[in-house]
């Protein structure tokens, strides 16, 4: 099962392509964020957001970010997720 996992928005990588960098854990990735791109793309720096498929979906409080990680790892999914999220479940 592929589930959103809430990163962090660390740095706009390409305005005109709608692309940030977003961490977790140590692992950063670049994803599209034309889902959830403001009129000033600066005021996303810092946020978190729901990541799916290389996609930042929707923008999250930080409150929200810690309760949806402490319920991956509840459910021992966040090992599966963390793959997904830094790539390596397509190789598996």
């Amino acid at each position: 099962m592929c589930l959103g996992v809430p990163a962090r928005i660390e740095a706009i990588v390409d305005a005109e392509q709608q692309l940030v960098t977003v961490g977790l854990n140590g692992v950063q990735r670049n994803v599209n964020a034309s889902c959830i791109w403001p009129e000033s793309p600066e005021a996303l720096l810092g946020q978190w957001a729901l990541i799916h498929v290389g996609f930042a979906m929707a923008l999250l409080s930080q409150e929200e970010a810690e309760q949806t990680l402490a319920a991956l790892a509840a459910m021992g999914a966040e090992d599966h997720e963390m793959a997904d999220f830094s790539g390596l479940g397509a190789a598996q």
